[in-house]
């Protein structure tokens, strides 16, 4: 079963992807129909004081009991709307405010505090679908769906982070211009706490790689509960891509969504600064356009007026990865954050080395772990740094016999450790732990 949070309502039963045979239930809730909900009038509950600390501590972005506020918004019902024009919400926004915001006006904290508090206290009181096992796929507001479940049924709950939510959201937090900065570390904090949330509550926390398991540890997460499980793929559908034919153009491809965290717009400034140091160079930008369609129109306008065109870049939208990887000879990711990226380890397996932003375990991939002696599958730069990764695709360009030899060693790093069956049997050895440790714990 799937238990799916989605933005719009809009979107419910649209879906990206075809669902495999064995998913026997979807269970949708939508972000925006926290806005849609009614206030039941007059708010007649009367807290105790650990209920007030509680909605106190979720206020502050603090350390919330919440074993108290599950039972409230998911047993009691307490109606989020009503609660957020209650005298008890009053109370304790003014005395967070006389505290926290003395010079801001109580307008705009009211409306920060309320547009940070109204989805959780909304997605505590949606149904929870019964399960044997929760297993969030991330920190957040899957994160507390996720622990309330685990915690209403008494069940086991797993974690297993593809980034660092908490910290990508920082990274945004940090740059976004809707959040006024007096409030922005605040939001940064709620982030956290919902983290915090689902590391003491879960059974076990895997991430993709080591340095990852390492900020979970830094975060919080108790280092007993943490396990490396990486990314696997379909090698098989990737090892038997023919190299692309010595025609005197290189092609790089990169396989990206045009979104700002993708930092496309550095790869265009980068892949033009190599067009003015050799010619026989071509781009395939290969991702969806309409996750963000105002970004994606700036990413192309950018390119014609550098002069980029039909010659030397083409923006594909969604394609079919295999037919592209075939005519490219190496890969790019520009990205500024990222955990272990699908898109590098399908070009390993195609026999393609790859340039990287120097985030995630990006540098990993390319140089391996400390047990992995078979050497280097590309370069990585640092993020933003156009110049340098010029530098890396102009290097990659100059020698057919370095992009081969590269190639070679990223395949067999696909082969040895990512592919999909390795996966599998780490996920299934995971969900045995939980049959028996966590059954046993929980008998005692």
């Amino acid at each position: 079963m799937l238990w799916v949070i989605g933005a719009k309502a809009e979107d419910k039963d649209n879906f990206q992807y075809t669902l495999p045979k064995n998913v026997v239930e979807i269970h949708q809730v939508f972000l925006d129909d926290a806005l849609r909900v009614k206030d039941s009038g007059i708010f007649n509950y009367t807290f105790n004081d650990a209920e007030m600390q509680a909605h106190r501590e979720l206020v502050t972005s603090g350390n919330p009991n919440w074993d108290l506020l599950f039972d409230l918004y998911q047993v009691k019902q307490i109606n989020p709307m009503s609660y957020l024009k209650s005298q008890s919400f009053l109370e304790t926004l003014t005395k967070t405010c006389e505290e926290e915001f003395p010079f801001i006006a109580f307008s705009d904290a009211f409306h920060s505090v309320r547009s940070r508090l109204l989805p959780v206290l909304y997605l505590m009181g949606t149904e929870v679908p019964k399960a044997d096992c929760y297993h969030a796929i991330s920190t957040g507001y899957g994160g507390l769906l996720a622990s309330m479940g685990a915690y209403i049924y008494n069940k086991p709950l797993l974690l297993t982070e593809h980034g660092i939510y908490t910290r990508e959201r920082e990274e945004e937090i940090i740059r976004a211009k809707w959040v006024e900065r007096a409030f922005k570390p605040h939001w940064i904090n709620f982030f956290y706490m919902l983290s915090d949330l689902i590391y003491k509550r879960a059974f076990r926390v895997t991430s993709l790689f080591t340095r990852a398991m390492h900020t979970q540890i830094d975060m919080g997460c108790a280092p007993e509960k943490c396990r490396v499980i990486e990314n696997g793929i379909s090698y098989e559908r990737f090892c038997d891509i023919p190299l692309k034919e010595d025609d005197g153009k290189v092609v790089i491809g990169a396989v990206i969504r045009l979104v700002p965290i993708k930092d496309v717009k550095t790869l265009i400034y980068a892949f033009f600064e190599l067009t003015c140091r050799m010619d026989n160079v071509f781009l395939y930008v290969m991702g969806n356009k309409t996750e963000d369609p105002e970004y994606a129109a700036e990413c192309e306008a950018l390119a014609a007026q550098l002069g980029l065109g039909e010659d030397k870049i083409a923006f594909t939208g969604p394609v079919n990865v295999v037919e592209y990887l075939e005519k490219c000879d190496f890969t790019i990711l520009t990205s500024l954050s990222e955990g272990q990226p699908l898109s590098v380890l399908e070009s390993f397996a195609a026999h393609r080395p790859c340039v990287t932003t120097d985030v995630g375990c990006c540098s990993e991939l390319i140089n391996g772990k400390p047990e992995d002696t078979l050497g280097k599958a590309g370069y990585f730069v640092p993020p933003m740094q156009r110049e340098k990764l010029a530098d890396a695709m102009e290097m990659m360009c100059e020698s057919g016999d370095l992009r081969r030899e590269m190639g070679e060693i990223g395949q067999q790093r696909a082969y040895k450790y990512f592919r999909y069956n390795i996966m599998l049997t780490k996920y299934r050895d995971l969900y045995k732990e939980v049959e028996t440790e966590w059954q046993a714990s929980a008998l005692n």
